[in-house]
């Protein structure tokens, strides 16, 4: 069970350091990557996708799961991923849909976290098919862009399934949390309809 308030200690766990990391790897990503360096952008994207699947492991491992965490690992997510599908979208127009799927699912997100925090209740941790979508995707774009920039070769159909596969899982990752959400709300309102009726 992770801390529901923030701690002094918190900021200082190996799990939020690695988060920090991500956050700070975007602006070299997309400078290397505007300046066409692409083995570069990719080698710091690789890091940035290693630090996020070992910082979920680390934290459940030794138990520094924290509130601090829960809050910083979406959204150094959510800034990776936008500032990857822009540069990604501007090489290879055909990732526009998969971008469109993903602001969607990003803002419902914050939505539905948005209105648990102001019910009083914390947003749940990241799950593994959330997890698995981030991969998923990770690996999509590494595939594609070391196809194009680095090889020189284009294969549309590839593309295609890598995309459409991520997308497939990022739709179902959002079905799930908001699956999760409902519950939550529910409960709540149980506890506060018993808590009036008492």
């Amino acid at each position: 069970m992770g801390n529901k308030e923030i701690k002094p200690a918190d900021f200082v766990t190996i799990p939020n350091l690695l988060t920090y990391l991500r956050i700070l790897l975007i602006a070299p990503f997309v400078i290397s990557f505007i300046k066409e360096q692409y083995i570069l952008a990719m080698v710091f994207l690789g890091i940035s996708a290693l630090s996020d699947c070992c910082d979920g492991y680390i934290a459940r491992r030794f138990n520094q799961i924290t509130a601090l965490g829960k809050m910083l690992d979406p959204v150094a997510d959510k800034l990776t991923l936008l500032a990857v599908m822009v540069c990604i979208t501007i090489m290879t127009p055909q990732v526009l849909p998969l971008m469109v799927i993903l602001i969607i699912k990003d803002v419902s997100m914050l939505i539905g976290g948005t209105i648990l925090l102001k019910k009083g209740l914390n947003p749940p941790a990241a799950k593994w098919y959330g997890k698995l979508g981030t991969i998923m995707f990770y690996g999509s774009v590494i595939i594609i862009v070391f196809l194009k920039a680095v090889f020189k070769i284009e294969i549309p159909v590839l593309d295609i399934i890598l995309l459409s596969a991520t997308a497939f899982v990022m739709i179902f990752a959002l079905v799930k949390y908001f699956l999760i959400y409902k519950s939550l709300l529910r409960e709540k309102n149980n506890k506060n309809n018993n808590i009036k009726n008492n």
